[in-house]
């Protein structure tokens, strides 16, 4: 071979290799993210398709109501008392880790809540579904902070776990639907090999992140747990007791001063389970307070039109997961659109559309009466709801997890999903307890829609204050424009 011939060949190998090599680390991204927003989409469906199933449980197994509450509560519970600590696991003990050994519990459990014989061994598989959950969780968005470069590609990511996270709310509505008219006992095996797949591909495609190793603060975990179980539990049952109940009051109290010595210690520890320097930038912790004010008007309002879609207009559970599928394709449109948008225009006023979009959905709601239908009453809400959470979550999950030192993001991560737990079971709590009391023992269609009217008024006050951080609090810097 001559010398001529030798360079032309280190000349041109090169661009034959490097495009190779780059279609293979792509389509690597592709699936890393793909495994991770299988986690969320779990979480999601989750969080409906066992609601959906609760009748035909309680026919089942012959259950209580109250012992069918904690179903639902068992999980609740779980998954809102262990988020702190363990986005803070997944710091110490490395993301991957923590995100196979939470959807690995989270497989264990779902085996024994679809073979469960009675309803004590349903209710601690439902638990240990949310102590699953609450680990797998934090350490799948922390995985995106950790591997996906701030900018562009984040907040690509962002978007789909966003879109992966409102098509799973619905997903959850309708294939609960369908599996229960099978067995109830399905809902719990359709984890089975969802969760199995996911943690083979994690273990072949998701890289461990850098382990930051340290010791738990054991007095600070076993304080937020108390205190987060506090606060979710007496949210919990307040939305069906009521506000006069003394233990709903006792148990969120005990909560709230329970996570006030929780920031204390913490103040003071040596390896916190939430460093405290994630609250100490402005716009971060604006950012979270937007969540928890966003979360109440999206979490209540949610679950009251799943109720008037099938009360006042007489929808199926599976009619009502099909009532919410605009919601859903609007969301997945928008979230794809985000990244885009906030290149261009920068993250705050793609925020404060967002926000702007969610208060005039609750606003539209508050003019409900006995005569609106889906279409005049229930569809153009849907539609506005879906394109502002897209727009509001992407920003602020790109806010939260922007600019965090390596070592915080498990954490920060726990204290996202925290924050939106609070604020879900609070809205739920509020607007529940309006929606129920406006009604005056009426389940007639009139009285319904008065009380939808009514309660979203709730969801109207937390979108303008959620407004108002966002123009005053919330200040980031224009995005670079994606090439």
């Amino acid at each position: 071979m001559t010398s001529q011939e030798t360079q032309s060949d280190a000349a041109t190998t090169p661009p034959i290799e490097e495009p190779a090599a780059k279609t293979r680390a792509a389509r690597r991204l592709t699936i890393t993210l793909g495994v991770i927003v299988t986690c969320q989409l779990m979480v999601s469906v989750d969080s409906n398709v066992v609601n959906i199933a609760l009748p035909e449980i309680q026919s089942g197994l012959s259950m209580s109501a109250q012992a069918l509450a904690w179903v639902f509560s068992a999980y609740s519970l779980a998954y809102g008392g262990l988020l702190l600590l363990g986005g803070r696991a997944s710091d110490i003990l490395g993301r991957r880790r923590m995100f196979v050994w939470g959807l690995s519990l989270v497989v264990i459990a779902s085996i024994l809540g679809g073979i469960a014989p009675n309803q004590g061994l349903l209710i601690a598989a439902r638990a240990l579904q949310g102590v699953g959950f609450a680990f797998a969780g934090p350490a799948a968005l922390s995985l995106i902070a950790a591997t996906f470069a701030e900018g562009p590609h984040r907040a690509r990511a962002l978007a789909v776990f966003s879109m992966v996270t409102g098509f799973g709310i619905t997903l959850g509505l309708i294939v609960g639907g369908v599996l229960t008219t099978l067995s109830w006992r399905l809902v719990f095996f359709i984890n089975v090999p969802i969760g199995v797949v996911t943690v083979v591909l994690a273990q072949l495609y998701l890289t461990e992140t850098q382990k930051h190793p340290g010791k738990f603060d054991l007095l600070g975990a076993i304080l937020s747990t108390a205190g987060m179980v506090g606060i979710v539990y007496g949210l919990t049952r307040a939305s069906t007791e009521g506000w006069s109940d003394a233990v709903s009051w006792a148990a969120f109290l005990a909560g709230v001063v329970l996570l006030a010595v929780f920031v204390f210690v913490e103040r003071h520890a040596e390896q916190p389970i939430v460093p405290l320097r994630l609250l100490s930038q402005r716009v971060r912790a604006g950012a979270y307070l937007s969540f928890v004010l966003l979360m109440i008007s999206m979490g209540g309002t949610y679950i009251l039109l799943s109720l008037y879609v099938q009360n006042a207009l007489g929808f199926s559970s599976w009619q009502a997961g099909l009532a919410f599928l605009p919601m859903a394709v609007v969301q997945f449109f928008a979230a794809r659109r985000a990244p885009k948008l906030i290149a261009r225009f920068g993250r705050r006023p793609v925020l404060i559309t967002g926000v702007v979009l969610m208060g005039l959905e609750a606003i539209w709601l508050s003019t409900t009466t006995a005569s609106s239908s889906y279409l005049t009453g229930i569809l153009g809400p849907f539609i506005l709801l879906g394109a502002g959470l897209s727009f509001a979550f992407v920003t602020l999950n790109m806010t939260v997890l922007g600019g965090l030192e390596p070592r915080d993001m498990g954490a920060a991560s726990g204290l996202l999903q925290g924050t939106q737990q609070v604020g879900l079971s609070l809205g739920v709590a509020i607007l529940t307890t309006i929606y129920q009391s406006s009604q005056h023992d009426d389940h007639g269609r009139e009285a319904l829609a008065h009380g939808l009217s009514t309660a979203v008024v709730a969801a109207v006050v937390a979108c303008a204050l959620a407004l108002v951080v966002s123009m005053f609090v919330i200040k980031v810097p224009k995005q670079p424009a994606t090439t």
